[in-house]
This record gives structure tokens, C-alpha cells and sequence, in this order.
């Protein structure tokens, strides 16, 4: 029997589907909430590190661009990405291999652009599916998705196409014919899902909020928010803020790289250099430059360490939400609400430590220009 989709409902299949596609790696194939906490992060404390042993700083920052690399490796990242970064920790060649992986153009970016690769981008959507929604809320949906991720790429891809909006219109047909079982949704409810369309801290969150309350949207369009369109729109700002933020540090690391050999070489020609002064001023400022680009890090990770904390105080007030409302429409959120409040907590962890670790490079690098200054 051929399932007629009304104008709106595929509209609102079109979203859903924009949102968990097009966002291509905004999105990995492990749920939002499912990802591990990142690693301990290297440090350039001045305690650990003689201030006349430059290697060592050189060291120190190898070792904390291999900690990103596995940071990446352990990480809720796509297959793809943590894939390569698996095999560039595991390479002969040692930081050399971390360099290289992180440099423009290296690993890392051959790893995202196989994420926009047709069957990539396929399979990635019917995982997101299968991650934000549930059984119980949408039965037909969550089983085809299931199918396809255990079949083939041309399934996968007809259930991308095709597939996704028919189950969705089978389960939203039946949810309309369950009236033993129908939830009425509240105006407090509604205006509740206004709010967030208009000051959520997740773009994605506030796009499928503003979907679900736009002119003409019916109870079942905000019942379908809280069914899987908020576990959505969560997923995907978990995971872009997650390759956002992986991918400046890893052209933080790489610029750091060429900054220190540049700094340790300037200084190390000290010694022979027929212009002192000039040789001294040239090492002076290659060490400002580092320090420079240290203390930008540091401000883009406090920054986002505000953003993570923002978002983990808007999870846990969602939580708190759904507690009081488990019996009503809330239910279907509270599990990914707890979940979101905690890994958000763990990101911002992470942003702490980047901040700390930044910090101590820009603090050796400023005793290392002092340190030239003072020179003879």
C-alpha cells in the first residue's frame, strides 16, 4: 500500500534528514553522549623543564602533539578520522609521523575529506538515526536503520533516499491512530520549545526547535521534538563542536612545531653569529612569536570552556526537567539530557587542561626570550 506523505511531513523529513547529512562529519557514528573523556594532555610546567635545556621544550611539545593525536584517536570522532590517527601513532617513524599527520594537507585532512564520500556520509546518517531514535518513540524508524546499518551500501543508501521518510510516516501514522496512548502537548510545552528556538546554546538544538513550533506546526510536530528532533539537534552540536575544536588545535600543533625550530634554531645561531645584535633580536623574536601564538590558544580555550559550561548548565537544567516530567512528553529526553550534561562536562575538562597546557608553553616561551634578552 503506497504511503501518502502530507506537504509538511516531508518538509519535516527534509530537515531531519538535512540535519543528520549535510552536517557530513559534524557527526560521528558513535552517539553524542557516547564518546570518551580525552586523555591527560601534556604540560610545559617551568619545574619539568630546565630553562637552558631547550630540547626539551622542543620534546615536551612533540609529546603533546602526540597527545592530541591519540586524544583524536580515542575520541567519539568518525571511524575515519580515528582511524588514521590510530595508524599514525602506530607509524616507524615516530614524531615525525605525528608531524606529518598533523601538517595542512597531511593525514588528518585526507582522514575529513573521505568523510564526504557518498557511502561515507550514508552510513554516518543511518548511525546517527539508530542513535537518536529510540525504539519505543519510533519503532519503524529505529528498525529499518538498524537494517541498513548490518546491510549493504545500496542499502543504506535507499534508506538515506527513501527509506528514512517512509518508517518515519509509518510511525508518526500509528502515534496518530494510538489515542489510548496519545500525550497532549501543554502550551507551557510549546512555549517551552519557542524558548529554546531562540536562545538555546546549540545551533542545531535551536533549528529543529524553530522546525518544530513554525507557523502551521501541529502537537505532533512538537511531539516529534522531544521524541528524536532535540536528540538530534544535540548530537550534531556534540559532535561539530568536537571536530570544531579538534580542528584548530591540530593547526595549533603543527604551527607550534614549526615556531619552536624556528625559536631554538635562532637562539642555537647565537653563538657563532657574526651580528650579535642582530642574531639576538632575530632569536628574540621568533621566542615572541611563539608566546604569541601560545597565548592565543590559551584564549580560545577559555573561550570554549565557557561554551561547554553553558551547555553543560543547560543540560542539566533539561534534565532536571525531564525528571519532573518522566510520566509526559519530557520522558523521551531525559536519558539523553543526563548523558549530554556529563560529556559536556567532560569537554570542558578538556578545554581546561588545553588552557593549562597553552599557558605553560607561553610562560617557557617568555622566559625563553627573556633569557635571549639577558645574553650578552
Amino acid at each position: 500500500m503506497a504511503v501518502h506523505v502530507s506537504g509538511n511531513a516531508r518538509a519535516a523529513t527534509v530537515l531531519t534528514v538535512a540535519l543528520l547529512t549535510l552536517a557530513g562529519p559534524l557527526a560521528g557514528a558513535t552517539p553524542a553522549w557516547a564518546g570518551p573523556s580525552s586523555p591527560p594532555r601534556a604540560t610545559l610546567a617551568a619545574d619539568e623543564a630546565p630553562s637552558d635545556s631547550l630540547p626539551s621544550v622542543e620534546a615536551l611539545a612533540a609529546q603533546a602533539a602526540r597527545d592530541e593525536v591519540l586524544r583524536i584517536a580515542k575520541s567519539g570522532l568518525p571511524a575515519e578520522l580515528r582511524t588514521s590517527a590510530w595508524n599514525a601513532l602506530r607509524s616507524t617513524l615516530g614524531d615525525e609521523a605525528i608531524a606529518a599527520w598533523l601538517a595542512p594537507g597531511g593525514g588528518y585532512d585526507l582522514a575529513k575529506q573521505r568523510l564526504r564520500d557518498t557511502r561515507t556520509r550514508n552510513r554516518l546518517f543511518c548511525d546517527r538515526v539508530v542513535a537518536t531514535h529510540t525504539p519505543e518513540f519510533s519503532p519503524q524508524v529505529y528498525a529499518a536503520a538498524k537494517n541498513a546499518v548490518r546491510g549493504t551500501d545500496n542499502d543504506r543508501a535507499v534508506f538515506a533516499r527513501t527509506g528514512y521518510e517512509q518508517a518515519r510516516q509509518r510511525d508518526r501514522d500509528a502515534r496518530a491512530a494510538d489515542t489510548a496512548h496519545q500525550q497532549e502537548v501543554a502550551a507551557k510545552e510549546r512555549d517551552f520549545v519557542r524558548t529554546l528556538a531562540a536562545t538555546d546554546p546549540g545551533a542545531e538544538v535551536r533549528v529543529s526547535a524553530q522546525w518544530a513550533v513554525r507557523p502551521g506546526a501541529t502537537d505532533a510536530d512538537v511531539s516529534e521534538f522531544f521524541g528524536y528532533g532535540w536528540s538530534s539537534g544535540a548530537t550534531l552540536d556534540l559532535e561539530g563542536y568536537r571536530l570544531r575544536v579538534t580542528d584548530g588545535e591540530t593547526r595549533r600543533h603543527h604551527a607550534l612545531s614549526l615556531l619552536l625550530r624556528k625559536a631554538v634554531a635562532a637562539e642555537a645561531a647565537l653563538k657563532d653569529a657574526s651580528d650579535a645584535a642582530k642574531a639576538k633580536a632575530e632569536a628574540q623574536a621568533a621566542w615572541h612569536a611563539v608566546a604569541g601564538q601560545a597565548d592565543e590558544a590559551r584564549g580560545t580555550w577559555l573561550a570554549e570552556q565557557a561554551v561547554t559550561s553553558a551547555q553543560a548548565e543547560n543540560w542539566r537544567q533539561v534534565a532536571e526537567a525531564a525528571r519532573a516530567g518522566a510520566d509526559g512528553i519530557w520522558k523521551n529526553i531525559a536519558a539523553p539530557a543526563g548523558l549530554n550534561e556529563r560529556f559536556w562536562t567532560a569537554e570542558g575538562k578538556s578545554a581546561a587542561e588545553s588552557a593549562a597546557y597553552w599557558q605553560g608553553v607561553f610562560d617557557r616561551a617568555r622566559e625563553s626570550e627573556n633569557r635571549v634578552k639577558g645574553t650578552a
